[in-house]
């Protein structure tokens, strides 16, 4: 049967992860097309209005596509640990530049913007932030007055009243645009942290396993092992002196390791056991740790210890499924008893989950084992395709009539975590 390893786990939380990052980046490059065009606009304003030559055209476009290459760099920088002031410096300088061809047309005043909106995504304080948004809203609010008073020089408003106007609109803008990027920026933090997290607590989980396993392992073998060693150098003491008394400590001794030995045994089956409700609570950790949305129904009550059991590894092998052979995004458990007046009482466990990968292939080795685990206790086993792309995963076995009689009709009542 195949098992999900830790490995296959922290790959599948990787890849979501670095999808999200992809998702996110794609998304301000989206962005960054609503303010070029703008800018494009600009310039065939310029060029209509005869307020820039065909050579100062190509200059900004050159300057254009300058800022383009530096607001990618900055916002990959800005998702990982920030910008260098280098580039926020330079990027800075270019946008400047291109700014003043608000003189020319109005359309350039979204430049700063661009700029601002991935500086925004480094790491800033508050002060930091204040002086931005209003350091750029002054220089912007500034060659707009000029240009307000070239543009439109029939104007009758004085420069001491659009200045101020100008530099609150410019102002309040930043400030907007910083807050929504700084807002998805937190967002991806986020997604790093649960990440990092989930990491932790894996790790975690695996030492205290380890811790009690060496805890029972001490217990059970501590005292058997120094028993052992007492008689056995006191054998040795008295094989010349007293055979007998020897002889009686020597058998004490393989008593004692055979006792040991059930003991490792007893311990070692009991690591083995696979319990219903131990492995319905495993499977939904795991689940939603991979990011899948849970559902499970409560097992019916007095089922037999060997009903149990093998509803517990068609359960295990479904998840290890679900985690290894989907793209599932919510899964659905649900044990339910069924009543024949002919046949008797069953269980019938069903698995759904969504988001099948692909054309459905022939079963593995994994349901095949499962096939046969059912088939011992007189029940079968079905898998495939349910509806578009789901995948349903059902095991019906029948119920002892003493057991069926104690279990009643219980019904589960789906819960979601």
């Amino acid at each position: 049967m195949t098992v999900a390893t830790t490995a296959d786990i922290e790959e599948q939380a990787a890849r979501r992860l670095e999808r999200y990052r992809r998702v996110t980046y794609r998304s301000f490059l989206f962005a960054a097309v609503g303010f070029l065009i703008p800018g494009f606009a600009g310039l065939e304003s310029a060029y209509s209005d005869r307020h820039a030559g065909v050579w100062l055209i190509a200059v900004v476009l050159a300057g254009l596509g300058l800022l383009t290459w530096y607001y990618m760099r900055l916002v990959r920088t800005g998702l990982e640990d920030g910008a260098p002031l280098r580039d926020i410096v330079a990027s800075g300088a270019v946008a400047a530049a291109l700014s003043a061809m608000i003189l020319t047309s109005p359309w350039f005043s979204v430049i700063p913007i661009f700029w601002i909106s991935a500086v925004a995504l480094s790491p800033l304080g508050r002060n930091q932030i204040i002086a931005l948004c209003a350091g750029t809203g002054a220089f912007v609010a500034a060659i707009a007055t000029v240009a307000a008073g070239r543009l439109f020089p029939d104007g009758d408003a004085p420069w001491y009243a659009i200045f101020p106007i100008l530099f609150a609109i410019y102002t309040v803008t930043c400030f907007l645009v910083l807050f929504v990027n700084r807002y998805q920026r937190r967002m991806w933090e986020l997604h790093r942290e649960t990440h990092a997290a989930r990491d932790v607590l894996a790790r975690l989980a695996v030492t205290e396993e380890r811790l009690r396993f060496s805890r029972d392992l001490h217990d059970l073998l501590g005292h058997s092992l120094s028993l052992i060693a007492v008689k056995s150098e006191l054998a040795i003491r008295m094989t010349r002196d007293d055979p007998d008394r020897a002889a009686a400590e020597m058998a004490d001794v393989q008593r004692a390791a055979r006792e040991a030995l059930r003991e490792v045994r007893a311990a070692v089956s009991g690591y083995r056991a696979v319990e219903l409700d131990a492995e319905l609570a495993g499977i939904r950790a795991v689940l939603e740790a991979a990011g899948v949305r849970c559902e499970i129904g409560d097992p019916p009550a007095a089922l037999p210890p060997e009903v149990r059991a093998v509803l517990a590894w068609v359960i295990r092998e479904g998840a290890t499924n679900v985690i290894k052979h989907s793209e599932a995004r919510r899964c659905a458990v649900a044990l339910t008893l069924y009543g024949d007046p002919v046949a008797g009482e069953s269980v019938v466990l069903e698995m759904r989950n969504d988001g099948v990968r692909g054309a459905e292939t022939a079963a593995g080795s994994g349901l095949t084992g499962l096939a046969e685990r059912v088939a011992v206790l007189g029940g079968e086993i079905s898998s495939g395709r349910h509806g578009r792309d789901g995948f349903l995963l059902r095991a019906a076995v029948p119920l002892p009539r003493a057991e069926a009689a104690d279990a009643g009709e219980a019904v589960p009542a789906g819960r979601t975590a």
